[in-house]
């Protein structure tokens, strides 16, 4: 059941066209926009728990899902990496203003990623708006190293020929992967060409955890040219890193990143 405060952004067009479902808290900067994970949604444990902080400290907090997840419109089956980010440009735009720390967990990171390299690339101005990325897990490149490279010969002959597999989950009920999201995937990736942020990426990452490997974000960190990239590993942490222990390391970087912006100022 959506939110008493569940706001809605149209994004696309003509038939693209979608309802994206948004949850935002006024409050004083830098913002915080919550980027998710591959079915997820904005009321998760650490979603709710950086809006709740936000709005303790006085931080304006921004959360929305993406097209097929959550409350927003659309079905999974349809979504591509270029889909959410295009979703995700459109929030940060339309629905916050001023500096902006990024958070983003498992895809939610990648998506960051992305949206940042493509504000750099497409309009500065806003891309100077975000002041520093906070990464949980990152699933980089998730589409072709995490998904179709470790992939079965018989899982990626079903994915080319039924245009879908419905991948078993440790967090529910199956999930599809399809054609389009593996193909468009290629269009999104970061690979290992070094770029440079521009600004502190601080990286939590389990070495525990079953999907992203650990050595997948130390590759990352070795692509990030600038000595902006700070990584955190957690000895005990699993995927998801949604312990009360695990939010406490979250939110003390994000307070870290947010305090020293006032320091500077």
């Amino acid at each position: 059941m959506p939110d008493s405060d569940t706001q809605y952004l149209s994004v696309g067009s003509g038939e693209s066209r979608r309802r994206i479902a948004l949850l935002h808290d006024r409050g004083r900067a830098p913002g915080l926009i919550w980027l998710p994970g591959f079915n997820s949604d904005m009321v998760s444990t650490k979603a709710s728990a950086l809006s709740g902080w936000a709005r303790e400290k006085g931080f304006a907090c921004t959360r929305f899902d993406y097209s097929g997840h959550g409350q927003s419109e659309g079905r999974l089956e349809e979504g591509t990496i270029g889909r959410w980010l295009e979703e995700a440009r459109a929030v940060f735009s339309q629905a916050t203003q001023g500096p902006v720390i990024v958070v983003g967990s498992s895809m939610g990171g990648y998506i960051a990623l992305l949206l940042l390299r493509q504000l750099m690339a497409e309009a500065p101005q806003e891309a100077e708006r975000i002041e520093a990325l906070v990464l949980i897990a990152p699933a980089w490149d998730m589409t072709e190293d995490l998904m179709w490279r470790q992939f079965p010969e018989e899982v990626k002959r079903t994915i080319t020929e039924k245009g879908v597999w419905l991948r078993p989950s440790d967090y529910g009920e199956p999930y599809p992967i399809t054609r389009g999201l593996i193909e468009d995937g290629r269009k999104h990736l970061l690979g290992s060409t070094p770029w440079n942020p521009g600004r502190p990426v601080h990286i939590l990452h389990g070495l525990l955890d079953p999907d992203v490997p650990w050595e997948h974000t130390l590759d990352l960190e070795s692509s990030l040219a600038g000595d902006w990239t700070r990584v955190s590993a957690v000895p005990d942490g699993d995927h998801r890193l949604s312990r009360p222990e695990d939010i406490e390391l979250l939110l003390g970087v994000v307070e870290q990143l947010a305090s020293g912006r006032d320091q500077q100022g």
